[in-house]
């Protein structure tokens, strides 16, 4: 067998496309523009990377992204404070806060304190108690991705068995929940899986497996089920090269479709970060 690729680039243009027409649409109707604000504190050269991708994407589908770049030595109180203020204006309708932060800053915190309305990350812990209830439309960016992938197989998830490895709050116990609410049987692999070495019983039972370590390689080619559908989210650099954490030649000449990594799930965040904000503007629109 010889996996299908699924092509996250290919499916993130044909997205773009879809909210770029959406937002011209919402334009047209209401004189308004989605402004999302990213709050960066300092000068973090990573950070500044990957929000200059957020800030292109944006820009092609239409909506006005900027950044509010805070001190580096900024203590917690500013920093909620600033949130605080950004919550109030009515012409800001997302609002993230970049990783990573300087030491002495709680995220999660000052995530929550972002009013869940303008939360395009889903972070804030209403939004995240919500995506348990499966009553928000507001879905972390990465397990969205993830889940926008498995859509694209055309696989049907109902009874299905899938493996998620990996369980941080912010991919896999939300790919969990996902999972979940398509019908599929879920298990949550994690560290003490493997060291209790079970782990590559699991995924040899996995139907779809998705997999977030970040830990290159980590999952064997010859552990994946024939036929499986396989989600690899992790991104490492190895040798200056970018690799998933599932071997990829020996998997996908076992499974069914498998993304690359490059060009699967990273190139979807984003876009789906931008789906997330367009959904709090019309939410703002509804309940100003």
């Amino acid at each position: 067998m010889s996996a299908i690729i699924l092509d996250g680039k290919a499916l993130a243009q044909k997205l773009q496309a879809e909210l770029k027409a959406e937002v011209a649409d919402l334009r047209t109707r209401t004189g308004k523009t989605p402004c999302f604000m990213n709050i960066t504190i300092g000068q973090d050269p990573a950070a500044g990377s990957y929000g200059k991708s957020q800030k292109r994407a944006a820009e092609f589908i239409g909506i006005d992204y900027r950044f509010s770049v805070l001190p580096q030595h900024i203590s917690q109180k500013e920093l909620i404070d600033q949130v605080h203020f950004l919550n109030d204006d009515v012409n800001v309708h997302g609002i993230m806060l970049h990783k990573p932060v300087p030491e002495g800053i709680d995220f999660q915190q000052a995530v929550n304190a972002i009013t869940p309305k303008k939360d395009i990350e889903g972070l804030n812990i209403a939004n995240l108690g919500r995506l348990m209830l499966g009553t928000t439309s507001i879905i972390p960016a990465t397990p969205a991705a993830a889940m926008a992938l498995l859509l694209a197989s055309g696989v049907d998830l109902a009874g299905k068995h899938a493996v998620v490895v990996g369980r941080s709050e912010i991919v896999g116990k939300p790919i969990m929940l996902l999972l979940l609410a398509r019908n599929a049987t879920v298990t949550v692999c994690h560290s003490a899986t493997s060291k209790a070495g079970r782990l590559a019983d699991q995924v040899r039972n996995a139907e779809i497996l998705v997999v977030a370590m970040g830990q290159p390689g980590f999952i064997k080619g010859d552990w994946v089920r024939e036929g499986a559908v396989v989600i690899d989210v992790g991104i490492n650099s190895v040798d200056g090269k970018i690799v998933g954490d599932v071997e990829f030649d020996a998997a996908a000449r076992r499974a069914a479709f498998i993304t690359p990594v490059p060009g699967g799930v990273g190139p979807l965040t984003a876009v789906m970060l931008m789906k997330n904000g367009i959904e709090t503007f019309k939410i703002q629109l509804q309940h100003p």
